[in-house]
C-alpha cells in the first residue's frame, strides 16, 4: 500500500467501510461496530481507512495480511 498524507476522518473510514463490507469476514462487523463507537487517534482512522481501501481488490495473500493487521487494531483500541 502506498503512503497517503491526507488524514481521514472517522467518517470516511465508515464510508470506506460501508464500501467494503461485503468483502470482509463477516465475523469483523462486531469489531467495527465497536470501533465506530469510540475515539481514535489520527494514526489510527488512517491505518483502518487504508487497510479498507481497494480491499476487494487485493489478492487472496493481501486480503489475509490486511484482514490480520485490521483484527490486530481493531480488538486493542
Amino acid at each position: 500500500m502506498s503512503e497517503c498524507k491526507l488524514d481521514h476522518s472517522l467518517e470516511d473510514v465508515k464510508l470506506k467501510y460501508g464500501q467494503q463490507k461485503e468483502f470482509l469476514p463477516n465475523s469483523m462487523a462486531p469489531l467495527f461496530e465497536a470501533f465506530f463507537n469510540e475515539e481514535h487517534t489520527q494514526d489510527i482512522l488512517n491505518e483502518v481507512f487504508h487497510l479498507l481501501k481497494k480491499y476487494d481488490l487485493a489478492t487472496e495473500d493481501e486480503k489475509v495480511q490486511r484482514e490480520n493487521r485490521l483484527n490486530l487494531v481493531l480488538k486493542n483500541v
